[in-house]
């Protein structure tokens, strides 16, 4: 397995430093021009002043604002992180031990830092609040969807954990409110090919080789709702929420299926009534069956 590649900066606040590759084909003379470039974000005056101040650099040291480019290698920096708002939720500690930690996240936290949400992230709270550096996540779950999460405490131990999800070893059900249609018998399984391009928020399906697949049971019905149980044996983005929208059944609180109703960032009301209920994968070290289940309930709207 290929180690981890350690940057010279050390983490700020529970948040790692940004990490960018100097292409091999470089047609830049110096780093500086090359950061103008790929980071858009940064204004060229932002970049040179970060240059100034020793922000960029390397394995060898700070950057100099005419350091020739060097194919092949890296720089790091630390983004400054614009204020976010305060989730107003806490993340509860099911399980800890020297290699593992199992979280029940709330709803609306993301699981790692991504676009707009950095601090407000169950990874970077955990690494605050539990001192835990060297903390990271086996998965991830949509900020969207309460309930379970596992992270790896012991980092030797985190490509162990991580295939197990991508082997499929990791035995997932989840929950979720949804409308009832007494035209539809159940359980039942959904094989579709969905797909989610980057930059869009919502995911679709289309013709060809199901790459998703989701079992689906109904637990109780109340009224025009009900609540079922989910079992992916496939983990595409949305999947869970794309297929019962193609029956026709829309998670209640959904602000992307069947269309897209995006809420404002501090908005933390009507939350999607999806949770991961419970994990259960055999432990990669000794092989012995591991089970976790959420504490959190999903209420009746």
């Amino acid at each position: 397995m290929r180690r981890k590649l350690r940057s010279p900066l050390p983490q700020r606040d529970g948040l790692d430093p940004v990490r960018v590759h100097l292409p091999t084909d470089g047609r830049w003379a110096t780093v500086r021009d090359f950061l103008v470039e790929r980071l858009p974000k940064l204004s060229p005056a932002l970049v040179d002043e970060m240059l100034a101040a020793g922000r960029f650099v390397t394995r060898d040291g700070p950057v100099a604002a005419d350091e020739a480019f060097r194919p092949g290698g890296f720089v790091w920096f630390h983004r400054d992180v614009a204020p976010e708002t305060p989730v107003p939720f806490e993340l509860e500690v099911l399980h800890r031990d020297e290699e593992i930690l199992v979280v029940d996240k709330p709803h609306f936290l993301a699981t790692t830092p991504r676009g707009g949400h950095i601090t407000e992230t169950a990874l970077i709270r955990l690494r605050r609040q539990l001192d835990l550096p060297d903390l990271s996540p086996a998965h991830r779950l949509d900020r969207a969807t309460a309930g379970l999460v596992l992270f790896v405490v012991d980092p030797a131990l985190r490509g162990a954990y991580q295939t197990l999800f991508h082997d499929r070893r990791v035995d997932k059900t989840y929950e979720a409110i949804a409308p009832h249609d007494p035209g539809l018998t159940f359980p039942r399984t959904i094989r579709s090919r969905i797909v989610k391009h980057r930059g869009v928020l919502a995911a679709f399906e289309e013709a060809g080789e199901p790459n998703a697949e989701t079992r689906v049971e109904l637990l109780e019905s109340r009224g025009a709702l009900a609540r079922y149980r989910l079992h992916p044996r496939t983990g595409r983005t949305h999947q869970l929420r794309v297929h019962l929208n193609s029956l026709g059944l829309p998670i209640v609180g959904d602000d992307l299926y069947p269309e897209v109703r995006p809420k404002p960032p501090d908005d933390f009301t009507a939350p999607l009534k999806l949770l991961a209920r419970s994990l259960e994968f055999p432990d990669p070290r000794t092989g012995r069956p591991r089970h976790f289940h959420s504490r959190r309930t999903l209420p009746w709207p």
